[in-house]
């Protein structure tokens, strides 16, 4: 789950968290759900230096919110 999380922010250029609230909104934002490697679920987050992206971090392993957390926080050594 961890790997897909960060794939899919890699990918998408966004963290994971984007996505699963706009499935849990409802409606329109559940096309989403057709996106290929596109993780609903947060704990994935790109990393960045300034506009570009070379990789992406993604936590799995306790609750959603959590992992976005640990996530955020791994980020914070790249500063």
């Amino acid at each position: 789950m961890s790997q897909d999380k960060a794939r899919s922010s890699a990918i998408y250029r966004r963290p994971s968290k984007v996505f699963e609230d706009l499935v849990a909104g409802g409606g329109a934002g559940t096309r989403v759900l057709n996106l290929r490697n596109a993780s609903t679920v947060e704990g994935g987050l790109p990393i960045t230096v300034g506009s570009k992206i070379f990789g992406a971090v993604g936590v799995s392993g306790v609750t959603s919110q959590q992992d976005g957390m640990v996530a955020k926080a791994s980020l914070e050594g790249f500063k």
